[in-house]
């Protein structure tokens, strides 16, 4: 198949209109559907390796419908709906709903721009529905994966709606753990954890959503992009803490985001209801948008590393004390 250009109509129903994206596995369009008048629809081509010998194209192609029916039957208020799948030429196409607004990553670059952060009351507001989100897509049986959550991934409505778009790395969880997977990839270097880095032969699960989306929050609430797991794990002193970037972040955001950054998929909240509660508690930024930030408890004011050195000396300090007037 040639390279598809704007006025092509693909499945004698969807006319492309423009470009908008180019990933690692393929490309994203904006089309009419030709059937329903004033509808507009995002179309992801994912092309298949021309060289793949007939057999393996077949049981990819197969693959491929399996994994996108799976998709097509998701509804979720916070994804975008998959409608119609099929193939032409050496390429799959899923058609999903378009979502209009700019991505998080864009708004952060804004922000950048007037030398601002993002507010914590909004991006803590996008945190809570990408979760809701996450935890419907790890309930489903088998569960399913994203797998490539960052922040041009995310976008955000005019209604203020937050979409996890881009199916392009979703991975089916088996019941015997094998693992299928609609387009091989390993997600983007700054927000994949270690064990996502072999690709579908390393075991990812709920946790390696959990680390990504970590990874994401770390980026919009400082404007800087988190270190990758591998330097991290090789060079671990050089990790900036998120206050020290942003003073203005709670700590218990801060504890909650290094949580979900642990290294080892062990010691990571092990479901994203265990993250999203461990960031949010009983605090939903929609129902109490004039509010101030909740006031960190005395819990959260300890977890934060420097609080904890400074009890630590002052305790050390006392006992010190305590000995040099019973020594006299």
């Amino acid at each position: 198949m040639t390279a598809i250009k704007p006025g092509d109509i693909l499945k004698e129903r969807y006319q492309i209109r423009r470009f908008i994206s180019r990933g690692g596995m393929g490309s994203i369009y904006l089309a009419d559907d030709l059937r329903l008048e004033g509808r507009t629809c995002a179309i992801k081509e994912v092309r298949l390796d021309p060289q793949l010998p007939p057999e393996t194209t077949h049981q990819t192609r197969e693959q491929f419908q399996r994994e996108a029916n799976v998709l097509a039957r998701l509804d979720h208020p916070n994804l975008p709906k998959v409608s119609d799948i099929f193939s032409e030429g050496q390429s799959d196409f899923l058609v999903m709903d378009y979502v209009p607004g700019k991505d998080l990553r864009t708004l952060m670059i804004e922000a950048r721009q007037r030398k601002e952060f993002l507010s914590e009351r909004d991006v803590l507001s996008w945190a809570r529905q990408i979760s809701e989100a996450l935890i419907f897509l790890h309930s489903q049986e088998p569960p399913i994966l994203h797998r490539d959550i960052k922040p041009s991934n995310l976008k955000l409505t005019p209604s203020n709606v937050v979409k996890l778009v881009d199916f392009g790395l979703v991975k089916i969880m088996a019941p015997d753990d094998a693992t299928i997977t609609i387009v091989q990839g390993r997600g983007t270097a700054l927000y994949t954890p270690l064990e996502q880095y072999g690709g579908d032969t390393g075991h990812t699960d709920a946790r390696s959503d959990i680390y990504a989306l970590g990874a994401t929050l770390y980026h919009l609430l400082t404007n800087t992009p988190p270190m990758e797991a591998r330097e991290r794990f090789l060079n671990p002193h050089k990790v900036v803490q998120m206050r020290e970037i942003n003073p203005d972040i709670s700590p218990r955001t801060e504890r909650a985001v290094e949580w979900a950054l642990s290294l080892h998929p062990d010691h990571r909240p092990e479901s994203m209801i265990r993250f999203r509660d461990a960031l949010l508690g009983n605090w939903n930024p929609e129902h109490r948008p004039r509010a101030a930030m909740p006031a960190p408890s005395f819990s959260d004011v300890i977890s934060s590393a420097r609080e904890r050195s400074l009890i630590w000396i002052s305790a050390a300090l006392l006992i010190f004390s305590l000995i040099a007037t019973l020594n006299h």
